[in-house]
């Protein structure tokens, strides 16, 4: 039992760390009115694999650290809006359709989606004052979500990273 909690801290850790990175604008895409960052990936990811209270800390911690060191202005709407997508889709995978894993995870990935552009739409009007700003940014963050979430589902049901996580973690989808 303890080594298994060691390895769920350790790879809660290692993700939180991935998700700093890839909340860097050296590792974003260019997009209109700013940048698309590659951080939902990892947070998708790390929902699948994790419990929900580690996929929290991964999602929102780790947004949070990362927007803290490259942008700090969203750094609040990233802790609560990535926590709560974590948490959710982790959730989701754990308690709906377990049966049917993917069906369940696209499911969970499509409700994170709405969490995330909703909060950071919501956060954005008010960071910002406007909400032309926030109307603005409204398609990339779909786009963000959207592609960050497929990017998760391929590498976690097209490669053995699914069958590593339930062999080394009990709790993992």
């Amino acid at each position: 039992m303890e080594k298994m909690q060691t390895k769920k801290l350790t790879l809660t850790a290692l993700l939180l760390g991935m998700n700093v990175i890839m909340s860097s604008s050296i590792l974003s895409v260019p997009v209109p009115g700013g940048h698309m960052y590659l951080n939902d990936v990892i947070i998708v990811m790390a929902a699948l694999i994790l419990d929900p209270v580690s996929a929290l800390i991964v999602g929102g911690i780790g947004a949070f650290l990362g927007d803290l060191l490259f942008y700090p202005t969203p750094m609040f709407v990233s802790l609560v809006t990535h926590g709560l997508q974590a948490a959710l889709i982790s959730l989701f995978v754990r308690r709906v359709l377990k049966s049917k894993p993917l069906p369940s995870a696209i499911l969970a990935s499509v409700l994170g989606l709405i969490v995330t552009v909703t909060g950071y739409t919501f956060g954005r009007a008010f960071i910002y004052g406007t909400p032309e700003y926030a109307v603005l940014k409204f398609p990339f963050q779909v786009l963000q979500t959207a592609v960050g979430s497929a990017i998760a589902l391929a590498l976690y049901f097209g490669t053995p990273i699914r069958k590593i996580a339930k062999r080394e973690l009990q709790d993992a989808v």
